[in-house]
């Protein structure tokens, strides 16, 4: 179909017999190449002609003859770039690429251009000065796996965590970065079966990184985690890595108490909400109460907790949420601190003297 179909034409070099038409559906480029001028030029005329709907007829096409196989170039997937030289600025890429690479390219942001590829599967971008990732990232429906190594990226918008990449994207790599802190849309890539955050300025993980739930792999080592998340405990995973993290030392009996008595009619009905799974949404509720309620807090009752509750750190063997635990520290340690909440001193002073019964049969 050309009917209405051509997006554009790229005739720069019509004299050396070589062109590319551009199609809007499907969007692929139709690369010419090796042709005579004179019949490659008489040839785009009857395609614009055609596209602007001149009958079939009175198109001025000569007769073809079958390319050879060896003749026909099979659709571009894979580009790999490894230097700024060898970069594009005039070509465009190929509409087909399912791989691309671009790294050690000095690139400060992402490039258009590379957000039109809509048969992206992979995207390597490591080895660059990006600082800032467009939200139209998110339109690569196709895109499994995101590399942004080594780069200058000090946040991850939460716009992607809302974009189709919550389906499609199977591994991320934002090792070597500057990243302090992932947002709480975060745990939406529901996708997710390798993550890599080593090497960044993390002071937490995502408090719901427990939703991952095919996560298999995951790496955070030489990061700020002074502790992990009471979501922790839900992950499943084959192999784990948190070396290098300056993890505090537990303390059960040094709790850090936000209870609030009597609890307040906002807190009653936030816990209430949460307990009874009540339904609620923006168009319900102010967003900022939409928000505190995703991000309740679950008491070792089962029970929810909002902004009033007791919090203490216990410690975690890790080899209870993964198979393969590389050493949290020189020591031969596998251990780390996990948070764990309390709805109220009920449920803490339960907590506390199962704890103490057990240190004294130790």
């Amino acid at each position: 179909q050309v009917q209405d179909n051509v997006e554009r034409f790229f005739t720069r070099f019509v004299e050396e017999g070589k062109a590319t038409v551009r199609l809007k559906e499907p969007a692929v480029d139709v690369c010419l190449s090796k042709a005579n001028a004179s019949n490659l030029k008489a040839f785009l005329s009857a395609v614009r002609l055609a596209h602007q709907g001149t009958d079939v007829g009175a198109l001025p096409l000569s007769a073809l003859v079958p390319a050879k196989t060896s003749e026909v170039e099979k659709p571009k997937t894979k580009m790999i770039i490894t230097s700024k030289r060898d970069y594009p600025l005039t070509k465009s890429f190929p509409y087909s690429l399912e791989h691309l690479q671009a790294s050690y390219c000095k690139l400060a942001r992402v490039d258009t251009r590379v957000l039109c590829l809509k048969k992206l599967r992979k995207l390597d971008l490591s080895h660059n000065h990006i600082k800032q990732l467009p939200a139209t990232i998110g339109d690569l429906v196709f895109l499994q796996e995101l590399n942004l190594h080594d780069n200058h990226l000090e946040s991850f918008s939460g716009a992607l965590c809302s974009s189709t990449l919550q389906k499609s994207l199977q591994c991320l790599d934002l090792s070597q970065n500057k990243i302090k802190a992932l947002p709480i849309e975060f745990c939406q890539l529901r996708g997710l079966v390798n993550l890599k955050l080593d090497d960044n300025e993390l002071i937490r993980l995502p408090f719901k990184i427990g939703q991952l739930d095919h996560l298999r792999f995951l790496s955070a080592a030489r990061n700020k985690l002074p502790f992990l998340p009471s979501d922790f405990r839900k992950l499943c995973l084959e192999n784990l890595d948190l070396f290098g993290n300056p993890f505090e030392q537990p303390n059960p009996l040094l709790p850090n108490i936000q209870l609030k008595i009597p609890l307040t009619l906002l807190e009653c009905a936030a816990r209430a909400a949460v307990n009874y799974r009540v339904p609620y949404g923006r168009h319900l509720l102010p967003s900022h109460l939409c928000q505190d309620l995703e991000v309740a807090k679950t008491c070792h009752c089962g029970s929810a907790c909002l902004s009033s509750f007791i919090q203490i750190t216990v410690t975690m063997n890790l080899h209870h949420v993964a198979h393969t635990v590389v050493l949290v520290d020189n020591m031969g340690g596998t251990e780390a601190p996990v948070i764990r909440y309390f709805c109220s001193l009920h449920c803490y002073s339960q907590f506390l003297d199962g704890y103490l019964q057990s240190i004294v049969n130790h």
